[in-house]
């Protein structure tokens, strides 16, 4: 997500990518690309929401139907709208960004939180930063062994809008959640030590790219500080786990920022911090992933306790499209250039990994 806000954004994780509204190349036929006021853009007549990558020029679209978009307004901190798609269902876009749609929102958010909810023993309270959509905290609220959930987002206006156009939009109404509109990084600064058992960080992209190949920094990069992991490190308890959205390995700055995160999180005191990868078509370069950061690197349940702790949530009628048990250690099985580039100390990451 991109926002304007001086405040750290907690809306839901997706690449920071542009609209592209100018002449572009799809299918070898050169076209041209029209933006609408709708935050629909026009390609050869079809209507899409489209994303441009400068670093590597790589753009995807996807096709939506005449009724888009469904909503859209301006809260305090972004430009909301959701838009239907025939195959891709509803899709929630901030900035001109798109954060989930409803076919594929499984993928990305069903590893975000069960991941790290099997990696504890017994996860009972729990925090999600950022996240905004719900999707995340509807998946941790799957788990029995769940007692509380601190959620903190900035922006009220995604809330309240996934609230009434997606299917997870009860999972607020929990008796067991606590909605906290609040700076992420601020909450976790005055968090109680060894309170949290899991912390789950679905915030926003700390950087983005200009056309002109320049990095710029945004308000979220704060919670991928330094700083911010060691408040983060405090508030968890003496197993606990931390994941946090940790972009793509097909973008050179991304792979390199992959790696400084991972040292940084080794560095504040996490015994162990693995990269664990995820496809999802929506997303460009159709792959993402996140960082898995435990305080005690042998803590955790074996995999027949993970098994049978999945198949509690199957009976429950409570089942996961995307994740299941096997992916709790072959997720973190990454291609060996990305395995090479992430884990080998003092060794420069290859923009070209050909």
């Amino acid at each position: 997500m991109m926002t304007n806000s001086k405040f750290v954004p907690t809306a839901p994780a997706r690449l920071s990518l542009l609209v592209l509204c100018l002449v572009g190349l799809i299918g070898g036929c050169s076209h041209r690309v029209e933006a609408a006021d709708d935050g629909i853009t026009v390609e050869h007549g079809r209507r899409v929401v489209g994303e441009h990558m400068s670093e590597t020029g790589f753009y995807q679209s996807i096709t939506v139907t005449n009724e888009s978009p469904l909503i859209k307004f301006k809260s305090r901190y972004q430009d909301i709208e959701v838009h239907e798609s025939k195959y891709y269902g509803k899709i929630l876009v901030l900035d001109g960004v798109v954060q989930l749609t409803e076919r594929d929102a499984d993928s990305y958010n069903e590893m975000m939180a069960h991941v790290p909810m099997m990696a504890h023993s017994a996860p009972k309270r729990v925090l999600v930063i950022g996240g905004g959509d719900g999707n995340v905290l509807s998946e941790v609220l799957k788990h029995p062994m769940v007692e509380h959930v601190d959620h903190v987002d900035l922006d009220e206006g995604v809330i309240e809008t996934c609230k009434e156009h997606f299917s997870w939009g009860k999972a607020w109404d929990d008796p067991r959640v606590t909605l906290h509109i609040s700076d992420g990084a601020a909450f976790v600064r005055n968090a109680p030590a060894g309170h949290y058992d899991v912390i789950i960080q679905d915030s926003s992209d700390p950087f983005t790219w200009t056309d002109e190949g320049h990095t710029v920094e945004l308000p979220s990069s704060v919670l991928y500080s330094e700083e911010h992991l060691g408040y983060l490190f405090r508030a968890l308890s003496p197993e606990g786990v931390f994941n946090f959205q940790a972009e793509t390995f097909n973008l050179p700055s991304d792979l390199k920022g992959i790696k400084d995160w991972r040292y940084d999180a080794l560095e504040t005191g996490f015994e162990s911090a693995q990269y664990g990868s995820l496809m999802i078509s929506s997303y460009p370069t159709g792959q993402i992933g996140f960082l898995l950061c435990k305080k005690s690197k042998e803590s955790g349940p074996s995999m027949e306790e993970v098994e049978q702790r999945f198949e509690e949530i199957v009976q429950a009628g409570l089942t996961t499209t995307y994740y299941q048990p096997k992916l709790q250690k072959s997720s973190f099985d990454l291609p060996l250039w990305v395995e090479k580039s992430i884990y080998t100390q003092d060794t420069d990451i290859a923009v070209d990994c050909e």
